[in-house]
């Protein structure tokens, strides 16, 4: 048991008999009356978004969750499968659990699965990934003094802009929080 004062981005909490993780929290003064906390929460299970209200104070449940390392091995359509590191048990997670980290799952990406109890609840990979263009325009020689960008197909299927030297089969680092190009791998 918690309140709002220990709220943080990522805490997983118990609200209307479901698990919401907490996206973005505001703590408000206003002028006049009490204090209070606006939220943006995820549903856990369904990924819906809703906003909510917490008075300053009020008593929220957090969820206690366990995290394991994962390797993803591969997927068929409509099931992931992941191997634990330590152990080499391999679950299988439905593919909405994973709605978030799909574009940018390739084989053999280190992952975090969060359980509460023994139900995985989340997936997490890392904030960057390496991934191959697998289909671009060519750029155009000396049509880069405005800095300007074109789309690019990456090898799990992601669509992003990326900078126009890019070329097929370049391998390119993704920022996988906000979905965008970052640099040219090494």
């Amino acid at each position: 048991m918690g309140n709002t004062s220990s709220f943080r981005n990522g805490l997983i909490i118990e609200h209307k008999n479901g698990l919401y993780k907490i996206v973005e929290f505001l703590h408000v003064k206003p002028g006049k009356g009490a204090a209070f906390v606006r939220t943006k929460l995820k549903n856990v299970k369904t990924g819906q978004v809703v906003d909510e209200t917490f008075r300053a104070g009020a008593n929220v449940k957090s969820v206690r969750v366990e995290a394991r390392n994962y390797n993803f091995l591969y997927s068929d359509q409509e099931n992931y499968i992941f191997m634990d590191n330590e152990t080499y048990d391999q679950i299988e997670l439905s593919s909405s659990i994973l709605e978030d980290v799909k574009p940018y799952l390739i084989e053999n990406t280190k992952t975090t699965i969060a359980f509460n109890g023994e139900e995985p609840i989340e997936v997490r990979i890392p904030p960057h990934i390496n991934l191959k263009v697998i289909e671009t325009d060519p750029g155009e020689k000396g049509n880069t003094a405005q800095g300007g960008t074109k789309p690019a197909t990456l090898e799990t299927g992601l669509v992003l802009q990326v900078p126009l030297f890019i070329q097929i089969d370049d391998s390119v680092r993704v920022d996988t929080r906000e979905g965008k190009y970052v640099e040219r791998a090494k």
